[in-house]
């Protein structure tokens, strides 16, 4: 069996991102997918549109997440395939497909890394189960990209669930998309019909413990409708049975809500439930300890760290982990926090990498970076400092982080 220079768990846009930036690098990479393509959140849970990534300063809007994230956008825009920040989850596949099969990355679908073999603080393997049985694959470096922090947990690195004082995690949220609407009548009366949601709610003939209706327009089309507005509330994302409960309980609010529409809303007279994501988003569940401990005072002090390599400035949107009622805190016009690269550095390992919404953070952090185009920006760092790493047959706690800056700002990837 081939032994890589790096093993990427999880093909959601930060570890396509990680991998990526890796292999143009020099380094031999594979990746480890649990599903059937790459894209992660964005097309296992139909996770739409793009969260804000811009900032204006001194009359000039610029973007905070850029390099292959921009690369990305910048494919689905000659496809037609974005607009106003929905896209098309079947041209992202193909676009991902394009992206990492020219740069000669391995890529392992349906399946999953179910052990961590250690040699001190090293990763030296790691057993992989899929439809061939159980395969075991060493590498010199491991980026966790899992979303879960899996990998890291597998390894023993210490791990938070949620937030500080009950583990509570944001909730777990089904998207679904009801086609053949006219999204024009609907949108003229739609104040009316989230009105009349929050009466059925006190009334209780509405189960969902959601305040009110999330709804997005979907890509280019105009008689389609995007629902992010399921809540499962009180379920931890990495217990199986949990889990799986929540998916069960989560398919009848799906239908609370298309049948209020059906029989309520202006414009869904003809419509009918076009489709559900093939599996329920996580917004929060573990992160590890690394480093340093990303905080929501660091964001909202807009901490430029030495070792910054991300820049992002999304609100801290936090779903109440309990019910009803989501929070928000707003950055000011031009400003922006950074992330440094020792919150992708978990405690207990030399050769891990962790990258997406699980590095080390606190819960109001995690509520800001958690959006997809800030945690592709987090991969691409991981994926260049092994890319370094690897050159220099160092730690990743020992990466030149003055290099690593430097190569990521080459590459038009960092702000700070």
């Amino acid at each position: 069996m081939k032994k890589y220079d790096l093993i990427v768990a999880g093909g959601g846009f930060a570890g396509t991102a990680a991998a990526i930036s890796a292999a143009r690098m020099g380094a031999s990479v594979l990746i480890v997918e649990k599903s059937n393509c790459l894209g992660g959140a964005a097309v296992n849970c139909l996770v739409n549109p793009f969260m804000n990534y811009f900032t204006k300063k001194e009359n000039r809007i610029f973007s905070l997440n850029r390099g292959i994230f921009e690369e990305i956008h910048t494919e689905l825009e000659k496809r037609n395939a974005v607009k106003y920040e929905s896209f098309s989850e079947e041209e992202l596949k193909l676009i991902l497909n394009r992206m990492v099969l020219k740069e000669k990355i391995d890529v392992l679908f349906h399946s999953f890394i179910f052990e961590v073999n250690m040699e001190n603080q090293n990763i030296k393997s790691v057993e992989i189960v899929n439809k061939s049985g159980k395969t075991e694959i060493e590498a010199r470096y491991f980026i966790d990209a899992t979303g879960d922090a899996d990998v890291a947990y597998l390894a023993g690195c210490p791990c938070t669930l949620g937030r500080q004082q009950d583990n509570l995690c944001q909730p777990m949220t089904l998207c679904f998309r009801v086609g053949n609407v006219d999204v024009k009548k609907f949108r003229s009366t739609f104040s009316k019909v989230n009105k009349l949601y929050k009466q059925y709610k006190c009334e209780g003939k509405i189960n969902n413990p959601r305040e009110d209706i999330l709804v997005f327009n979907w890509e280019s089309t105009n008689n389609v409708l995007h629902f992010n507005t399921t809540r499962i509330v009180k379920r931890n994302p990495v217990d199986a049975w949990d889990v799986t409960l929540a998916e069960l309980e989560v398919r009848e609010q799906v239908f609370e809500i298309y049948d209020f529409l059906k029989k309520h809303a202006d414009g869904f007279e003809e419509s009918f439930l076009m489709m559900t994501a093939s599996e329920i988003g996580v917004r929060e569940s573990r992160m590890i300890q690394g480093e340093y401990i990303l905080t929501g005072d660091d964001i909202r002090n807009c901490t430029v760290f030495e070792d910054s390599v991300v820049a992002g400035n999304y609100d801290i949107d936090i779903h109440n982990p309990e019910g009803s009622g989501t929070s928000h805190y707003y950055f000011p016009e031009g400003a922006y926090y950074t992330i440094p690269y020792r919150s992708l550095i978990p405690k207990g390992t030399d050769n891990l990498l962790v990258a997406g919404r699980c590095i080390s953070s606190d819960h109001e952090a995690q509520a800001s970076y958690r959006i997809m185009p800030i945690v592709c920006c987090i991969g691409e760092a991981a994926g260049t400092a092994i890319g370094i790493a690897v050159k220099d047959n160092v730690k990743v706690r020992d990466v030149n982080v003055t290099a690593l800056r430097e190569t990521l700002k080459k590459n038009n990837a960092f702000i700070g």
